[in-house]
């Protein structure tokens, strides 16, 4: 089996984020860069399949060399090859675009991105490949089990939860469920030595036009003063006739 997990390259959540260009750019400036985390629940469960199963592991993401270090620690995880697109991360379909034809390419059985990245959270580049390469898709994934040419795997939808089987070429978005955070892995030394030597090839972009773009960034609205009370009797006072909640 040949699997293909996408691979964003998001801030991390603990970074300062900051808008340039009248807040119309993102500023990259002091930023740390990390594997999306829905990405990296998938690649785990990649790796028990390779594992497991002997599968052949790649990684992939479209973006310029800065993103390079996020696709070393992939393989440093464990995939056994890296793949850039040598394209800016424009837009969600634009992204798929680019994706879809590595996909084509390269003849692989199972592609596994994130149901969406921390940073845009689109949630439609996983919905898109599918479409583009006429696989099919399971999005929202908590449970994966490959058997021959079929795929079993558990969704969560609304209220509940849902299990459904499909033929493989398959996409797949990933969530957290799909592994679990004590499942994820730290790359040793061993890992990082190994992965100076595995390939990471970079591909030129096929033409791909951006469908969307953005007008305009803007930060969530400052919490509040807090105000101390000391007693039940202020706390009930100022619920009653300040904030006018009870």
């Amino acid at each position: 089996m040949k699997i293909l997990v996408c691979i964003s390259h998001v801030p991390d959540t603990t970074s300062k984020i900051n808008f340039t260009d009248n807040d119309t750019k993102f500023d990259t400036n002091g930023v740390q860069f990390v594997i999306n985390p829905n990405d990296e629940f998938g690649l785990t469960r990649a790796m028990w399949f390779k594992e497991k199963q002997g599968a052949t592991v790649h990684v992939v993401n479209v973006g310029g060399a800065e993103t390079e270090p996020t696709l070393r620690k992939a393989l440093a995880i464990g995939a056994d090859e890296a793949i850039r697109v040598d394209a800016e991360a424009t837009d969600g379909f634009s992204v798929a675009k680019q994706l879809a034809n590595v996909v084509k390419e390269g003849g692989y059985d199972l592609i596994i991105g994130g149901r969406e990245s921390i940073d845009y959270n689109g949630g439609m580049v996983p919905g898109m490949i599918a479409q583009l390469t006429g696989a099919n898709f399971v999005n929202t994934c908590i449970s994966l089990e490959i058997e021959d040419d079929t795929a079993t795997a558990i969704r969560e939808i609304d209220g509940g939860k849902e299990t459904v089987k499909a033929k493989l070429p398959l996409v797949v978005g990933g969530q957290k469920g799909i592994v679990e955070e004590s499942d994820l892995r730290i790359p040793n030394m061993r890992g990082i030595m190994q992965a100076r030597k595995k390939p990471l090839t970079v591909k030129d972009p096929v033409d791909a036009n951006a469908e969307t773009q953005t007008a305009q960034f803007e930060k969530p609205a400052p919490k509040g003063d807090i105000k101390l009370v000391e007693t039940v009797d202020e706390l009930v006072d100022l619920l009653h006739n300040e904030a006018k909640v009870i």
